[in-house]
């Protein structure tokens, strides 16, 4: 009688058993964890370095146009370098891509800190940028190799509430280590933090990138894109130094979308494009997009004008306004795994809407703030900003990346990337004219009002961009009843500037939620098209 050996099977059947280290590798939480270490190290020192930079400016003897370059130098080189990043670690490695940029901001945050001046800083935190803009899309395009589809949004919704908690939190550790260590220590900090991201990722990543075969890398694409999206931010972001009906900002703005034009055509006719601009047909693609930039022109825009009341108008500490708002750091904490879990149940058709109703409800409630608010009236808006802003991340990341092919994952992201930054930029920027606008109109009359007398009224009107910052125009000379009206009436004239600021968002906000339920596809029409997809392969 013939036999079949149970016990021994033939070595030709015999599944082969993954080692440890490749199952570490495939294990996707732990790829998540390691992308989180350089996501937190990019966030943080976007906020961070707003604390920053008047200890830099007294210690490197800086002017103001010298203090917005430390910012501004950052954010263009980020911005210009998202989709460039994205791009390359979708053709080359998005492992290999993520840990160059990691360690390239390591270096640049070391360098910072000992450059010795203020040119030397602005440099180096350009470069810091560029690596910014090559670590952050690969984030999100590692998480889209590694997670099945059904588990993607809630590895989103952790990516997001790393993102918003570390942008949060970015006054706070800031303002401690300005206060009790040195403004270079700002920097230092990425040292630890990339040091784990690199030795902890180079243990558990595993390698990723499309299998397209050779072909040319677009050259000419990248630099277009560059150019269009740096004229583009460096107008919005200069928008309101310059004025933003003057010569050089409507020449930077218009040039910048003319480059960008020129750089969709000239996509449409290369067989292997930087951004393919076959993505922009998905309609939920493209809203999603938009709705990226709005979020974040309300988040950063919002904490930037929160931070000059509190500080400034209210006389807060860094740290005391950095405390005040961790109402919002921790509801963002509880919103994105939230906002995740909502948009795998109902889509982004439905989350994108109801994160937006709570950033307007946010805004709509600081119409109650005056230069004297209790904590009362103000950690309301707080939470329900930090809901608002926090469930839209995944919402949108998953409207964004989640629509585009696996292969185009990398450069998905980078195109979210590059809508957070505009977004940011047009949020602090816009918003300051628009509490300019209103502190030029009001300031006369509310001097006035509190008792200063109407010629110095008058004089003190030069001082509109103080006061645009909350800062009241007194001097050491003025009578103690006079320097207190002053500080009255600049302080209301600037709580005006901010209620003009939170209607106008508030009403971005509203309308934004209209257009995500008009530009998105609910459940059944993405249920149809899949049909058509299949039927048509």
């Amino acid at each position: 009688m013939a036999s079949t050996d149970v016990d021994n099977p033939a070595p030709a059947t015999a599944a082969p058993v993954p080692s440890k280290s490749a199952r570490r590798r495939a294990n996707p939480w732990l790829a998540l964890a390691a992308v989180s270490f350089g996501l937190l190290m990019v966030q943080l020192d976007g906020s961070v370095v707003a604390i920053a930079n008047p200890a830099i400016g007294k210690s490197l003897g800086a002017d103001t146009a010298e203090l917005q370059w430390v910012t501004n130098s950052y954010l263009l080189a980020l911005a210009a370098s998202m989709i460039l990043g994205g791009k390359l670690g979708d053709r080359f490695g998005r492992r290999f891509h993520y840990l160059a940029g990691v360690g390239g901001f390591v270096v640049a945050s070391v360098a910072i800190g000992l450059v010795g001046s203020i040119e030397g800083v602005i440099a180096f935190r350009a470069l810091q940028g560029l690596c910014g803009g090559i670590l952050m899309p690969n984030t999100l395009g590692i998480l889209r190799a590694v997670f099945p589809p059904k588990k993607f949004a809630l590895a989103v919704g952790i990516w997001g509430m790393v993102s918003a908690v570390s942008t949060s939190l970015g006054p706070i550790v800031g303002g401690l280590l300005v206060e009790h260590v040195n403004w270079e220590s700002v920097f230092y900090l990425n040292a630890p933090i990339g040091v784990v991201a690199l030795l902890f990722s180079a243990a558990v990543l595993a390698e990723s990138k499309n299998s397209t075969g050779h072909h040319r890398f677009d050259v000419p694409g990248v630099v277009l894109l560059a150019a269009g999206l740096l004229a583009l931010v460096l107008g919005i972001v200069k928008g309101e130094t310059w004025g933003w009906t003057s010569a050089g900002t409507l020449g930077s703005v218009v040039a910048g979308l003319v480059v960008l034009v020129l750089f969709g055509w000239y996509e449409t006719r290369q067989e292997h494009p930087l951004l393919p601009m076959r993505l922009f047909r998905n309609r939920s693609l493209t809203t999603g997009a938009v709705m990226t930039l709005l979020n974040f022109f309300v988040m950063l825009g919002g904490i930037f004008f929160i931070m000059l009341y509190l500080q400034n108008v209210r006389g807060y500490t860094p740290v005391e306004a950095g405390i005040s708002t961790l109402p919002m750091s921790i509801a963002s904490l509880f919103a994105s795994p939230i906002g995740s879990q909502l948009t795998a149940r109902f889509g982004p058709r439905v989350t994108i809407p109801l994160g937006l109703a709570l950033s307007a409800a946010a805004m709509f409630g600081m119409l109650t703030w005056t230069v004297d608010s209790s904590y009362a009236t103000m950690w309301p808006p707080y939470i329900a900003m930090g809901l608002g802003v926090g469930i839209v991340l995944p919402a949108t990341a998953a409207a964004i990346i989640g629509n585009a092919p696996v292969e185009d994952g990398g450069t998905a992201s980078g195109l979210q990337s590059t809508m957070l930054q505009i977004g940011g930029a047009l949020g602090t920027s816009v918003l300051v004219t628009v509490i300019a606008g209103k502190v030029g109109s009001s300031l006369f009359g509310e001097l006035t009002r509190a008792g200063v007398p109407a010629a110095t009224a008058h004089g003190l009107e030069k001082a509109e961009d103080a006061v645009t910052m909350g800062i009241a125009p007194v001097s050491p000379d003025m009578p103690a009843q006079l320097r207190a009206a002053v500080v009255e009436g600049s302080g209301q004239a600037f709580v005006n500037g901010l209620h003009s600021a939170v209607t106008v968002t508030g009403i971005l906000c509203l309308i934004g939620a209209v257009v995500a339920v008009l530009g998105i596809r609910g459940r059944a029409e993405e249920g149809q098209e899949d049909v058509v997809v299949v039927a048509a392969h």
